[in-house]
């Protein structure tokens, strides 16, 4: 017995160092590795593979970089220098998408994990947490009659906000794109950062950030959905009852935040497809909201023309657009990259704007149809609105 004991404490410690010593080992790699100069050194170590690559949005005109293997079977590849940015990327293994397990810092997007690194200096300092005072970010649940059901929103509220009980403030509602949720704009978006940091420069208003789950057919994000463990996907969520039932958001959000009710206090943008919902709601709520922000905005989708559950809805948008400028919003925002897939539909919507003489903010700028350009219309629209 005496034996089986000192067996089982012996098998314990080797266990314990074993792991100690893989983890020692993982620590002494460093990927990524910011350099001073803005290049990067990643390094990943796979002594038996054959070939490793990293793939990644900061590579130009290819999919992936070949990396060189060095001592103790540990590849390597350094970038040129890059521009300050947020940047995702992974590895390729013998052809198997692989993350970095020297890193710790992921984003998913949907249903795919990535690695992430900030590169200082310029846009990337607006999604860096410095030293300032930080908003609080919330979960909550809320009863939609429209769906019949309870759902979840992220609530973004500034700093100072629970110190200043009868003070009122403004409320953006922040919409996600197809696939996404209530935690995209947090995670891919780096919305917190970016209003923490504005607020803090004086750049933009304290204000309230709502940011729904516009996929109607789950009540929230992965893993946190009463119907289970559901993977992400692509799909299903142009879902029409999204435009009627952002009455109950609005309910809920006047009811339970100190806000400012009322048109000059409420702002509504998203991107792709919540820039779908921004100029739905807006069209349909005409006096609802006094800034509108559509960022890569899915127009010209085909949508049901009449709906049970979002009746006329989709019906009269030419007079709704004439009604919604009649009312003379203070901003409406369109912003889009040169190279995205939508900007036809987009510069037809403004041609449409244009031909009837109604104002409106535009912003074009490089590349797609990707979040480094939505990060960039959020750090603006947010400096416009408010003021």
């Amino acid at each position: 017995m005496k034996k089986l004991i000192l067996a089982a404490a012996a098998l314990f410690l080797c266990a314990g160092a074993w792991a100690q010593q893989s983890l020692t080992g993982r620590s002494n790699i460093v990927s990524p590795e910011i350099h001073p100069d803005n290049t990067v050194t990643f390094r990943f170590r796979a002594p038996k593979a054959i070939t490793v690559q990293v793939s990644g949005d900061f590579l130009q005109g290819v999919r992936a970089a070949d990396m060189k293997e060095g001592e103790n079977g540990i590849w390597e590849y350094t970038t040129g220098v890059l521009p300050s940015e947020l940047y995702n990327y992974s590895f390729i293994v013998d052809g198997i998408s692989v993350k970095d397990p020297n890193n710790a810092y992921l984003q998913r997007d949907i249903a795919n994990l990535m690695n992430y690194f900030i590169i200082p200096g310029g846009k990337g300092d607006n999604y860096l947490v410095h030293d300032v005072p930080h908003g609080s970010v919330s979960r909550v649940w809320y009863h939609s009659d429209v769906m019949g059901k309870d759902r979840r929103l992220s609530v973004y509220t500034p700093a100072g906000y629970e110190d200043n009980p009868s003070k009122r403030y403004p409320v953006l509602y922040l919409l996600h794109g197809m696939g996404g949720d209530e935690e995209a704009w947090l995670s891919l978006g780096r919305a917190s950062q970016i209003l923490d940091n504005l607020i803090a420069q004086g750049k933009a208003v304290p204000m309230i950030v709502v940011m729904p789950n516009g996929n109607m057919l789950h009540q929230a994000a992965p893993g946190e959905d009463g119907s289970g463990m559901y993977k992400p996907y692509n799909s299903g969520s142009f879902d029409t009852s999204t435009e009627y039932q952002f009455r109950d958001v609005i309910a809920y959000v006047d009811s339970h935040y100190r806000t400012v009710k009322k048109a000059s206090g409420r702002a509504i943008a998203g991107l792709s497809m919540g820039g779908l919902h921004s100029y739905e709601i807006s069209l349909n709520y005409p006096k609802t909201f006094d800034y509108v922000g559509l960022f890569s905005a899915a127009l010209g989708v085909e949508r049901v023309p009449e709906n049970a559950m979002a009746p006329g809805f989709y019906q009269d948008i030419d007079r709704k657009i004439d009604v919604l400028f009649a009312n003379k919003p203070r901003l409406y925002y369109i912003a889009i990259g040169k190279d995205d897939f939508l900007i036809q539909a987009n510069n037809a919507y403004r041609a449409k704007l244009d031909a009837k003489g109604y104002k409106y903010e535009y912003l074009e700028t490089d590349g797609g149809h990707i979040w480094r350009n939505w990060r960039i219309y959020l750090n603006d629209f947010s400096q416009k609105i408010f003021k």
